[in-house]
């Protein structure tokens, strides 16, 4: 592998997120820094209210499982998707440890 195909991003077809639920709610989808555990709770208690009723959740689903995403996508949360077995990077609990 070259450097060109190291850091050339994969194209997707992404043009399902025009159709999200969830536009203009990133606070719902994307913990703030030290979020407490309550406080990510309830917001991804309100992010799954969104996905409910969204007609691009299974594409948005699968987009973070494929792309080892972090936040609330699709209506999982990251730990839900890492205990599915679809696996990140750095899981929120290792991120946390690693820097501190």
């Amino acid at each position: 592998m070259d450097l060109v195909d190291f850091i050339t991003r994969e194209l997707t077809d992404d043009a399902w997120m025009d159709d999200g639920a969830c536009k203009g709610l990133t606070h719902l989808f994307f913990p703030t820094a030290a979020e407490r555990p309550q406080t990510r709770e309830l917001r991804e208690q309100a992010a799954q209210r969104v996905c409910e009723g969204c007609m691009v959740r299974v594409q948005c689903r699968d987009f973070a499982r494929d792309n080892h995403e972090y936040g609330f996508w699709g209506g999982e949360s990251e730990h839900e998707r890492h205990a599915a077995g679809f696996r990140l990077i750095a899981p929120i609990g290792v991120r946390a440890r690693q820097s501190s």
